[in-house]
């Protein structure tokens, strides 16, 4: 049995109401599902929102677990102290919180007892004052698992879209584009598209510049580092193409000309994903020796606690963890 684990998140935003509303939904039903939570924290918030009628049990091992029962079952992950928890606050136990049910989360799955994590949201403000320094799941998934080559998918059934840069500023990112990068990227998407059965499907690359730099007219990146890079995949047997100007290339991908697109920074993908699949779209973290779906959203302080927040990407990336778990 493909066992998923789903992290807590920040305690005080609305992931624990959106992990439970999700477990409610009858996609979900007799799917094998463990949280890595604090099941003070998840009691205390149902309570509070009677969002599930169903027990929630805490197991120490995933062989304690009945998943044809109606038990939601928790491998517990206390915070510091859930009583002081302030629903809708950034706070550093929350965001510590966070980082150990990751960490407890991959040492279930490195040792083979899940077979892929689906991580609800966190607050890198909260994670960061709670003392862990990373810009967000992905580079702290990777350091867990000691992976070098990895990189952010965003998801929808209409669009993929694979990021060579993530969490960096925008002068970093063209301080650092180069070749091999590009190359670990596209290898990154085969990878990613052959898992999910489209083997071989087209691969497209986007500029960085107005136009795809127009021939060196609005920039040299597209003819020095991008285009030659391309053609070398290609020429080795990779059906990939580029550079094609940002400012259609994702339109080309949701109308079905290409099965991804690598994004060469954060916004450039991100906005066009969030645009067309906010409440259904999936972030995925591809390279690790696991699979690792996240919702696409962030914690959502300002309806925290008032039994609001849809649960459509958390439901959507728990769906396609079981999938891609086989």
């Amino acid at each position: 049995m493909k066992v998923i684990g789903i992290t807590m998140g920040d305690a005080a935003g609305i992931s624990p109401e959106i992990t439970l509303k999700a477990f409610e939904n009858v996609a979900t039903k007799n799917m094998p599902l463990v949280i890595f939570g604090c099941a003070e924290t998840f009691r205390r918030q149902n309570q509070i929102m009677a969002i599930t009628q169903r027990p929630l049990v805490c197991i120490d091992n995933i062989a304690d677990a009945d998943f044809s029962s109606e038990n939601i079952h928790i491998i517990d992950v206390p915070l510091a102290d859930p009583a002081a928890l302030e629903i809708g606050m950034v706070q550093a136990q929350a965001g510590a919180g966070a980082y150990r049910c990751i960490e407890k989360a991959t040492e279930f799955a490195m040792r083979g007892e899940i077979s892929a994590i689906a991580t609800a949201p966190l607050n890198k403000e909260a994670l960061h004052l709670g003392g862990y320094h990373y810009a967000g799941h992905t580079e702290m998934l990777a350091e867990l698992t000691g992976t070098e080559d990895f990189a952010m998918v965003l998801y929808t059934d209409k669009l993929r879209v694979i990021h060579a840069t993530t969490h960096i500023s925008l002068r970093k990112m063209l301080d650092t584009l180069n070749p091999v990068r590009q190359k670990t990227v596209v290898k990154i998407a085969e990878d990613f598209l052959a898992k999910i059965g489209e083997q071989g499907a087209p691969i497209a690359v986007a500029g960085i510049n107005p136009h795809a730099g127009e021939n060196g007219l609005f920039g040299q990146e597209e003819l020095e580092i991008i285009n030659p890079t391309v053609k070398q995949m290609k020429e080795a047997g990779s059906n990939v193409y580029g550079a094609i100007p940002p400012d259609t290339v994702f339109l080309q991908a949701y109308e079905g000309k290409y099965a991804m697109v690598v994004a060469q920074y954060h916004d450039q993908g991100h906005i066009p994903l969030k645009l067309m699949g906010f409440h259904d779209g999936v972030n995925i973290t591809a390279g690790l020796p696991f699979i690792r779906t996240s919702a696409d959203h962030g914690t959502a302080f300002d309806i925290a606690g008032k039994n609001v927040a849809k649960c459509d990407s958390i439901l959507e990336s728990i769906k396609l963890a079981v999938k891609l778990a086989g």
